[in-house]
């Protein structure tokens, strides 16, 4: 899940365009708002998407049975690229999860937790970061706020600030709101909160504002290589 924001838009997409800001995800010292990749657009990103969680559906649980209880979609020609480009890449590194699009209503971290039947905890936020000019990516339990003052000591860097939207495409191809762990035009930096061990099943942006993938710690590790780091 970017070093995002809610006021930013994905225009190339009309019909998902507003960000889901994940509560607690807030950055410590700071009133950014990192977000989980969701957003309360149409639901309908739509093409290939192994399933949409209609409003009133039955939730899906992050312990395995995330299988079950969900209306799955056959193939469509609407497929929201970057969702198409975050899905060839999540093939061709040999992750299993599957990509889910929430609809309209759920436009809070509470309820993106409610709806896939998990504690904000288990929904990792990607933040990226300006780190002296060069982006870092931090991979956090809602349940954390990013302290980045001890970050940055432990990176050895002299700053690490939220990164501005251009600098966000720039590194990632994706838009505020939807940066997932991988399908970024070059490697970035990436560091894993330990926390989110606990959780049998992660729900992650999956590179659009309306889209998550499910996977779990180790593979999201094997999926980034990412570096565990303690960020609060």
């Amino acid at each position: 899940m970017t070093a995002s924001s809610t006021d930013e838009r994905d225009t190339g997409h009309p019909q998902q365009r507003r960000g889901l800001a994940v509560g607690s995800g807030l950055v410590a010292g700071s009133p950014y708002l990192g977000t989980l990749g969701l957003a309360g657009g149409s639901g309908r990103a739509g093409g290939r998407l192994d399933a949409q969680l209609p409003f009133g559906s039955r939730r899906l649980a992050c312990a395995g049975a995330a299988r079950r209880g969900v209306t799955t979609v056959g193939p469509m020609t609407s497929e929201h690229p970057s969702i198409t480009r975050f899905r060839a890449e999540l093939e061709s590194r040999g992750g299993r999860g599957r990509i889910v699009v929430l609809p309209d209503s759920v436009h809070t971290a509470a309820l993106a937790a409610e709806a896939l039947g998990c504690g904000v905890g288990a929904i990792a936020n990607s933040l990226l970061f300006d780190a002296d000019g060069k982006p870092v990516l931090i991979l956090t339990s809602g349940a954390h706020r990013v302290d980045t003052g001890k970050v940055a000591g432990l990176l050895g860097i002299t700053t690490l600030r939220r990164a501005s939207p251009d600098f966000v495409r720039e590194h990632t191809g994706q838009v505020i709101g939807g940066v997932s762990p991988i399908a970024h035009p070059a490697p970035v930096p990436t560091y894993l909160d330990p926390t989110l061990r606990r959780y049998d099943e992660i729900w992650a942006a999956a590179g659009h504002p309306a889209a998550v993938f499910s996977t779990t710690y180790d593979e999201l590790v094997a999926l980034t290589g990412a570096t565990e780091l303690e960020v609060s």
